[in-house]
C-alpha cells in the first residue's frame, strides 16, 4: 500500500509539473512576436536609412514585431503583386500605376510629395540638341515604365509631339549609361542619383525636367492590403519615422550624403548631395482627391500602349493615420 501511495503521489506531481511547463510554453508562445517584412531597392533612401539605424525594430519590439528586411534589385512588380512582404519599398508614381492595372493586393499608406528636378531629360555637353523639340528623329533612352518614361512623354506633348517622332530605346539606367556615354543614343530621360553624377562628371546638359507642370514625380508607399488591414498600429509607427527620417535628411544634407553614398555604390557625397536636395522627403498621408497627376499619368499610358486598360487612381486603397 505505501509502494501505491507514493506511486500516485509521484505521478500527481509529474502531471502538475508538466501542466505547469506546459503553461510556460503556452505563454511564451502566446508572447513571440510577430514578424513584419519589409522590402527596400538601394534608392529606397529612407527604409536604408532605418534599416541602418534600427529605428524601427526599437519602435516595433514592445507592439510585439519583430522586423525582416529584403533587398530587392530585380523582379520589384513581381514582388508587389504576390503580396510577398507586408510593407514594400518606395515607387515612382507611373511605377505605382502598374501595380494598380495589375489588381495587385496593395494599399497605399504614404506619399513622398513632388520632387519635378530629381529626374530629367539629358544630352551631352557638346550636343546641339536645345530643346524637346530637337528631339525629332533622335534616338532617346529610357526605362519603360518608370516616372521617367512619363516625363518624356509628358515634355513631348508639351512640345507638339509623340513618341513616334523620336527613336525610342527602351533601356534600364545601366545599359542606357553605357549606350549614353558610348554615344549610341542622343539623349537619356533619366532620375537622381543617375542624374546628378551625369551632372558632375560629364557636365551634361538639361533639355527638359518635371518642372512647369511637365511631371510633378512623387513616390508612393504601399503595404500589402491584408496585413494594412489587420495592423493599423504597424503603419502608423512606419509611416511616424518616415516622416521624422526624411525630415531629418533635409536638415542634415552632408551627413545623410556621407552615410548613403558608400550604400549607393560608393557615391562621391557631393553627387549624393545634390541628388537629395532635389527630392523632397516630405512624408505626408495620401489624399483620394490629390491623385490628379495619378490620373494623368494612367491617361498618358493607356494612350502610349503602356497599360492594357483605362485606369481611375482614385480606385486604390487608402490608409490615413489618424490624427493624433
Amino acid at each position: 500500500m505505501h509502494f501505491t501511495f507514493s506511486g500516485s503521489r509521484r505521478l500527481r506531481h509529474l502531471c502538475v509539473s508538466l501542466t505547469l511547463i506546459g503553461g510556460v510554453l503556452s505563454a511564451g508562445l502566446a508572447q513571440a512576436n510577430e514578424t513584419v517584412s519589409i522590402s527596400y531597392q538601394r534608392s529606397s533612401t529612407l527604409f536604408i536609412l532605418l534599416k541602418r539605424t534600427g529605428a524601427l525594430e526599437k519602435k516595433l519590439k514592445p507592439l510585439g514585431y519583430d522586423v525582416s528586411w529584403h533587398e530587392f534589385s530585380t523582379g520589384l512588380l513581381q514582388s508587389l503583386n504576390a503580396g510577398s512582404v507586408d510593407l514594400h519599398a518606395d515607387v515612382a508614381d507611373a511605377f505605382a500605376l502598374f501595380t494598380q492595372a495589375a489588381n495587385a493586393p496593395l494599399t497605399y499608406y504614404a506619399e513622398e510629395t513632388s520632387a519635378p528636378t530629381a529626374q530629367a531629360i539629358i544630352v551631352p555637353p557638346d550636343s546641339p540638341i536645345r530643346s524637346i523639340s530637337d528631339l525629332k528623329g533622335k534616338r532617346v533612352a529610357v526605362a519603360k515604365g518608370s516616372g521617367c518614361n512619363y516625363l518624356l512623354l509628358s515634355a513631348l506633348a508639351k512640345a507638339g509631339m509623340t513618341i513616334n517622332d523620336i527613336q525610342v530605346r527602351y533601356l534600364e539606367a545601366p545599359d542606357a549609361l553605357a549606350a549614353f556615354r558610348g554615344g549610341n543614343i542622343d539623349a537619356w530621360a533619366i532620375w537622381d542619383p543617375f542624374l546628378a553624377a551625369q551632372q558632375r562628371d560629364a557636365q551634361v546638359r538639361v533639355i527638359a525636367d518635371g518642372t512647369s507642370g511637365v511631371a510633378q514625380y512623387n513616390r508612393f508607399y504601399t503595404a500589402t492590403t491584408a496585413f494594412a488591414d489587420k495592423h493599423p498600429d504597424v503603419l502608423r509607427v512606419v509611416f511616424d519615422e518616415l516622416h521624422t527620417t526624411g525630415k531629418w535628411v533635409k536638415a542634415h544634407p552632408q551627413d545623410a550624403a556621407q552615410i548613403l553614398g558608400p550604400m549607393w555604390g560608393n557615391i562621391p557625397a557631393p553627387t549624393v548631395e545634390l541628388a537629395n536636395s532635389r527630392r523632397s522627403y516630405d512624408i505626408v498621408p495620401v489624399q483620394r482627391d490629390q491623385l490628379a497627376e495619378q490620373q494623368r499619368i494612367a491617361d498618358t499610358y493607356r494612350a502610349a500602349g503602356l497599360i492594357p486598360a483605362a485606369l481611375k487612381a482614385t480606385d486604390i486603397r487608402i490608409w490615413t493615420p489618424p490624427a493624433k
